[in-house]
């Protein structure tokens, strides 16, 4: 069985700031404010979420089905 990483360094594409962040179980995540710039973060075309997009870890639910490998 594999062990679920919670924890993700999102980095903003916009100022480059970087915060740890814990993922959401149950869920990906659509929206990230970045708490330096303000700006809105979305996923990439093809990511399901902002962890699989601007993280250091992606999002558990992929991390668990592996059904969403990113470009």
């Amino acid at each position: 069985m594999n062990s679920v990483i919670l924890k993700s360094v999102l980095t903003c594409p916009h100022c480059g700031f970087a915060r740890q962040e814990t993922m959401p179980t149950d869920a990906c995540q659509f929206y990230y404010e970045c708490t330096q710039c303000k700006t809105l973060l979305r996923p990439k075309p093809g990511d399901c979420c902002v962890f699989c997009s601007y993280g250091s870890v992606k999002c558990p639910p992929i991390q668990l089905r592996g059904c969403c490998s990113s470009s």
